[in-house]
């Protein structure tokens, strides 16, 4: 979940026959699945009594982002984290954001 490196692999966990699967990178996603960066993808461990089907290996940088997005991704969550110091951030954009009140 916090890992800042580019996806690599997919993860698909099967409860029922207690196995995971790790393959190649999925294009679409699926709310069950997680996709891993290449170290974790390599280093991964199932829990006990649970097997691993490695579908194939990862391969470093197939599926890597260009540089300006992961700049641009770091920079909004460095805003995002409170990591900015209050002068150093950018004025926030009015009129774009709407916040909805909960329903009784």
């Amino acid at each position: 979940m916090g890992c800042r490196g580019a996806p690599a692999a997919t993860l698909t966990y099967n409860y029922a026959r207690s196995t995971a699967t790790l393959g190649p990178l999925r294009p679409e996603h699926d709310p069950g699945d997680y996709d891993l960066c290449l170290e974790h993808a390599r280093h991964l461990q199932v829990p006990s009594g649970w097997s691993l089907e490695r579908v194939s290996e990862p391969e470093p940088g197939v599926t890597q982002a260009p540089a300006w997005l992961n700049s641009l991704a770091d920079e909004v969550r460095r805003i995002g984290w409170g990591e900015v110091p209050e002068d150093e951030a950018p004025p926030p954009r009015r009129g774009h954001l709407h916040v909805l009140a909960d329903l009784p």
